[in-house]
């Protein structure tokens, strides 16, 4: 299995950047596909991006063309980069990997990171 840890949250006002970051540790980070999601007070859990094993991404409509996930296997680290950020950004960011190939859903996702907040402010 595999253990994830995410940082970068912060405050930031809407139209900046940030950059999130999760660490892997445990089984090899390059045999699984990876991705974040994440959850806004009172709301569900929802899909932001994934990129599988070799790189091929995918996003959420919301997301598409302002965020960018990427890996470094031989760091064992997963990013994920966010511009133009707008007030309805505001959650709690996870990373969470999975066995078998590209899924949106959660429950598709075995390991999960802690979260990190991210909070937008207009």
């Amino acid at each position: 299995q595999v253990q994830l840890v995410e940082s970068g949250g912060g405050l930031v006002q809407a139209g900046g950047s940030l950059r999130l970051s999760c660490a892997a540790s445990g089984r090899t980070f390059s045999s699984y596909p990876m991705a974040w999601f994440r959850q806004a007070p009172g709301k569900d859990r929802e899909f932001v991006a994934h990129i599988s094993r070799s790189g091929i991404t995918y996003y959420a409509d919301s997301v598409k063309d302002r965020f960018t996930i990427s890996r470094d296997n031989a760091k064992a680290m997963l990013y994920l980069q966010m511009n133009s950020l707008k007030p309805q950004d505001t959650a709690v960011y996870y990373c969470a990997a999975r066995d078998g190939i590209y899924s949106r859903t959660i429950s598709d996702y075995a390991y999960w990171g802690q979260g990190t907040q991210v909070t937008v402010s207009s």
